[in-house]
């Protein structure tokens, strides 16, 4: 009788602990998670809870690191792509997006071996690249950015 006794309330209490060390994983993962944004901490806390119901309703540490390990793993593939395309946003603008495609005219001789000369796109002053030599005074126009510089074609 005290046998029966001692090993339901230990069958218990193993259960209790395990959904405990789960739940303290969840709890770690979500705090880590909001400290450092970046969709993978919360996949993690998501599984630790499914994993502390395993250990809650009483199933081995096998089951409860299976299924911690197939809903990680699933939530990861399924879901992280999504979230962050819907939450991630477009980022920073580029200065130079707008200007591609678009008029200049080169305001000082360039020439492209030396990567010499100035140009002037939309009233700013930029340095021109160019596979030729463009004098002052040509209309060009902007196809591509290269760091801080604007790939130019005669217009």
């Amino acid at each position: 009788m005290v046998q029966t006794i001692l090993s339901e309330l230990f069958s218990s209490w193993a259960a209790e602990v395990g959904a405990l060390f789960w739940l303290a994983i969840a709890l770690l993962a979500a705090v880590l998670e909001v400290s450092v944004p970046h969709f993978g901490c919360a996949f993690i806390s998501a599984a630790a809870v499914v994993a502390a119901a395993a250990a809650f309703f009483g199933f081995g540490i096998a089951v409860q690191i299976g299924t911690f390990v197939v809903v990680l793993t699933v939530s990861i593939v399924a879901l992280r792509a999504r979230l962050l395309d819907r939450v991630g946003g477009k980022g920073l603008p580029s200065r130079t997006d707008p200007l591609i495609g678009g008029p200049a005219q080169v305001t000082h001789d360039s020439g492209p071996v030396l990567g010499t000369g100035r140009l002037n796109v939309a009233g700013e002053d930029w340095a021109p690249r160019s596979a030729e030599a463009i004098a002052t005074g040509t209309r060009v126009r902007v196809v591509a950015a290269d760091g801080s510089g604007l790939e130019v074609t005669r217009a």
